[in-house]
C-alpha cells in the first residue's frame, strides 16, 4: 500500500502541476490577445497543453535532478570499492542502471497522466499527433533524450567522486538544466538571445525538442537537422563521461577496513 500510495501521489501531483501550468499559459495568451491559430504566438495552445502534458507524463526520464541515491551513497561513503570489484566497466553498469531507474519510473505513471489527459475538453487535453511523420519523428527523438539525460546525469557521480558530496552538483545541474530545458518556461517564449544560448546547449534535447517535435511545433528538415544534433550531444556527453570515470578512478582512494 505504501508503494502503491506513493505512486499514485506522484501521479496526483504532476498532473495538478501540469493543470496549474496551463492555466496560467491560459490567462497569459488570453490578456496578450494570442489566438490558437499561432498568428501572434510561438506555439498554439493547443500545442503547448501537449507540450506541458507530455513534460509532465515523461518527468521521470527528463529531470535532471533526479538521481539514484544509492550510487551517490556508494561514492561518499566509501563503498564503491565493492563496486570496482566486478569485472565491467563502472560507467556502463552505473549508466544503465540510472537509464532503467528512470525509464521504469516513467512507465509507470505516464499512462494515467496520458489517460486523463486526453479526456479533457478541447485545446486543453493531450492530443493525437497530427501526422504520422510526427509520432515516428518523436520515437527516436525521446529516445535520444533518455540518453542524454543519463549521460548528464553521470556527470553528478562523477563531481560526487571528486567532492564526496552529491548535493552541489545536483543542485546546479537540476537548478540550471531545467531552466535551459524550457521545463519552467517554454523555449520558444524566451528572449531571443536565451533561445540563442538554449540551442547551443545540450540540455534542450532531452525535453523541449522531442516534446515539440510531437506536437507538430517543429517538424520537416528543423526536426531532422535537430535529430542529429541529439545524436551528437549523445555521444560527445558518453565520451566525455567514459573519460571523466577513468581519470576519478585513477586518483581514487579508499580508506577504511
Amino acid at each position: 500500500m505504501q508503494y502503491r500510495a506513493a505512486a499514485w501521489a506522484g501521479v496526483a501531483t504532476q498532473f495538478f502541476w501540469g493543470a496549474m501550468q496551463l492555466i496560467v499559459f491560459h490567462v497569459f495568451y488570453e490578456s496578450s490577445g494570442m489566438n490558437n491559430a499561432g498568428a501572434a504566438s510561438p506555439m498554439t495552445f493547443s500545442q503547448l497543453a501537449d507540450f506541458i502534458w507530455m513534460r509532465q507524463a515523461f518527468l521521470a526520464l527528463i529531470m535532471l535532478w533526479s538521481m539514484d541515491n544509492e550510487l551517490l551513497d556508494l561514492i561518499a561513503g566509501g563503498n564503491v570499492a565493492y563496486e570496482l570489484a566486478r569485472p565491467l566497466s563502472l560507467y556502463s553498469f552505473w549508466f544503465t542502471r540510472i537509464l532503467a531507474f528512470r525509464i521504469a519510473r516513467t512507465v509507470l505513471r505516464c499512462f494515467p497522466i496520458f489517460i486523463v489527459a486526453f479526456l479533457l475538453p478541447g485545446s486543453w487535453g493531450f492530443h493525437l499527433p497530427q501526422n504520422a511523420a510526427a509520432f515516428a519523428m518523436f520515437i527516436p527523438s525521446i529516445l535520444m533524450a533518455a540518453l542524454i539525460t543519463t549521460a548528464l546525469s553521470m556527470f553528478v557521480c562523477y563531481l560526487t567522486f571528486i567532492s564526496l558530496n552529491p548535493l552541489g552538483a545536483r543542485l546546479a545541474l537540476g537548478t540550471v538544466g531545467e531552466f535551459l530545458m524550457g521545463s519552467y518556461i517554454p523555449i520558444p517564449f524566451m528572449p531571443p538571445l536565451l533561445q540563442r544560448i538554449c540551442y547551443a546547449l545540450p540540455f534542450r534535447y532531452t525535453a523541449d525538442f522531442p516534446f515539440r517535435v510531437y506536437s507538430g511545433n517543429i517538424s520537416g528538415s528543423e526536426a531532422l537537422s535537430g535529430l542529429g544534433i541529439q545524436f551528437l550531444w549523445a555521444a560527445v556527453l558518453i565520451g566525455l563521461g567514459l573519460w571523466s570515470f577513468r581519470a576519478a578512478l585513477k586518483r581514487l582512494v579508499v580508506q577504511g577496513g
